[in-house]
């Protein structure tokens, strides 16, 4: 079957992408003369802040919520379900069960039985983390959990069960170009200061395999073009399920899945290199050591100081028009340089700092790259029409940080173009990131400065083990924060930034996705300071399907939109998510212990009670 009988609709949107992605370019051309304008509003709208902010919350009613009270935490819970809670808990918490599970696994199919084996597993792992086997059977839970003021973020969580070698083998075939394929075959190495290239941004046998190190995120390996229109499919009928199961749903997409991871690790290393340079350049001009939104490049002193290096492009032509009028430049106005290239492989240019033009990352792209880079955006953008059409937000999951700057760009594209009128996509951010704040806080101020709604998740990463190994081993500066007292500093400080910035503009929008029973009473503690109330959906909560209900449930029956992370598949398609997640899990299955203590609670006073065939009845007006 071709490419274009498989989907049509990307025919359209190949050329629908661009003429919108044109207008959007042209709109931010005209915006941009008025950021100056827009800067001064803002201190006198920072000014007012304290103010707001006292009347704000002198007007609003403080909320309080007690997540000790197993009454009303569980009360969405039959008994079958507390008992399944527990005893699945206290098993993730044994190293050898852990450790051996894939096994344990395999011999229990052996011996009971492909019916059997799924049934049980339904009785136990299975049916305590994923919601059902489509997206017919998971409409119950789903309208269940509504019922007690919880809803979904539908997550189809099928993946591939590849050995290691089979993994390793698909990563670097996708992740290296056909110029750089023909230099090995070839034996060649690129002459001396030719090779732009740098080994974070590269492919790497050692960890060619994805999942290893990975807290509970599924991980998708390129085979071909089919393979990413079948999981655009399969993400269709996950935000068609949303839209078809509740009024205010989430779908989940990873970028990975999409396209080949190519081009995603390329554009990367480009996004990263014109940061540094400007980071470069901001030291000559002694503005180093300061917060990214803070650095600004005074024009004529940068054209001094290229001149002084010998610099024979064009790089007076960099800057034209209103930025000139200002006099300065931004690393906002400096990353609109490479915004307006149309051919996607012409966004993977750097800049070369001796020369000052513009240099192709790599010397060849063929074709069909082009076309599979293309192809990518394309598809990105008709689950974005498709979320809009169904009224479902579209939540993009961050990834390891060699494709994340790509990641992240991209799906800012996507909000530039359909979050004008109501935050319809999400950006996910890392807060275990070094830069997590800087990321955070660039955003922000763009979409501030061109007035449309930044939507954000704030998670603190799933990546970390397999970053730091990848860091040390291939020698590169760890992206990683380094303890996680100083990620959680990193979490409240990006989540105090937008929670202020929905008070002063009213256009952010933030999902704390945290099991950390802290960060939630921090989140609470911050919206009664600010006066922000549930009732304005400007602040969401997020947990896994099966994982801490006594923070979730008692969030969604105070009237805050909380959310569940809800998995989905087929028993055996799943198993090697549900696998890994034992695996990398257990330090939170053993720090779970008084989660088990609440749960033993509630099922004793319900026994105590003569609530032996208790039934789940939801409130009205939930």
């Amino acid at each position: 079957m071709s490419y274009v009988k498989t989907v049509p609709a990307l025919t359209r949107a190949g050329v629908d992408i661009n003429v919108r992605r044109l207008n959007t370019l042209s709109n931010r051309r005209a915006q941009s003369t008025v950021a100056s304008t827009q800067a001064g509003q803002d201190v006198t709208n920072r000014e007012s802040y304290s103010s707001r902010k006292s009347r704000n919350a002198s007007s609003s009613p403080k909320i309080s919520i007690d997540f000790e009270l197993t009454q009303e935490a569980y009360k969405s819970k039959d008994n079958l379900e507390l008992l399944r809670s527990l005893v699945v808990f206290k098993l993730c918490s044994y190293d050898l069960l852990v450790d051996k599970n894939k096994e344990l696994m395999d011999i229990s199919k052996f011996l009971l039985g492909k019916k059997a084996f799924e049934q049980f597993m339904k009785m136990t792992f299975y049916g305590q983390f994923v919601a059902g086997e489509d997206h017919k059977s998971i409409k119950s839970l789903i309208q269940k959990n509504r019922a007690f003021g919880v809803g979904s973020v539908l997550d189809y969580s099928v993946e591939e069960d590849l050995t290691q070698e089979d993994a390793v083998t698909k990563e670097m075939d996708s992740c290296v170009s056909a110029t750089e394929k023909e230099g090995m075959l070839m034996c060649l190495l690129p002459p001396a200061g030719m090779d732009h290239r740098e080994k974070q941004y590269k492919a790497h046998q050692q960890f060619g395999d994805r999942r290893g190190g990975v807290t509970g995120a599924r991980t998708y390996f390129y085979s071909d073009e089919a393979k990413c229109d079948q999981h655009m499919e399969t993400f269709l009928k996950c935000i068609k399920a949303s839209g078809g199961s509740s009024v205010d749903g989430f779908s989940a997409i990873k970028m990975t899945a999409l396209g080949r991871p190519q081009f995603l690790l390329q554009f990367s290393e480009v996004l990263v290199k014109w940061k540094r340079f400007f980071s470069f350049l901001a030291a000559q001009q002694g503005r180093d050591g300061m917060e990214a939104l803070e650095q600004r490049l005074e024009l004529q002193p940068l054209q001094e100081f290229m001149t002084t290096l010998g610099a024979t492009g064009d790089f007076h032509g960099w800057f034209t028009g209103e930025k000139q009028g200002s006099g300065t430049i931004d690393r906002l106005d400096w990353n609109s340089l490479i915004d307006d290239r149309i051919k996607i492989s012409d966004l993977l240019v750097v800049p070369n700092l001796e020369t000052g033009q513009l240099e192709p990352l790599l010397n060849k792209f063929t074709e069909e790259e082009e076309k599979q880079m293309k192809r990518m955006l394309q598809r990105l953008d008709v689950l974005a029409n498709h979320a809009e059409e169904h009224s479902v937000r579209l939540m993009v999951d961050a990834e390891q940080t060699y494709f994340q700057p790509a990641i992240s760009t991209l799906t800012v594209e996507m909000q530039r173009i359909y979050n004008r009128g109501k935050p319809v996509i999400f950006n996910t951010y890392q807060c275990y990131l070094k830069e997590a704040y800087d990321i955070v806080t660039m955003d922000v101020e763009l979409s501030r400065r061109e007035g449309w709604f930044f939507g954000a998740k704030l998670v603190r990463g799933a990546y970390m083990y397999q970053e730091r190994s990848r860091a040390e081993e291939i020698g590169y500066e760890d992206p990683i924060n380094p303890d996680y007292e100083t990620t959680n500093m990193m979490y409240h400080k990006c989540l105090d930034y937008i929670l202020d910035e929905i008070v002063l503009n009213r256009n952010a929008n933030v999902m704390v996705a945290s099991h950390n029973e802290d960060t939630v009473k921090h989140t609470l503690r911050r919206m009664n300071e600010l006066g922000l109330t549930p009732t304005e959906n400007k602040v969401y909560f997020g947990q896994l399907l099966g994982m801490c209900d006594q923070i979730s449930f008692p969030l969604g029956q105070a009237g805050f939109p909380v959310y569940k992370y809800v998995p989905y598949g087929p028993v055996n398609e799943v198993i090697p998510y549900l696998s890994r997640r034992a695996q990398e899990n257990r330090g939170f299955m053993k720090g779970s212990q008084r989660e088990r203590e609440l749960l033993w609670k509630e099922l004793k006073r319900r026994l105590a009670s003569g609530q032996v065939f208790y039934r789940p009845q939801p409130e009205p007006g939930l």
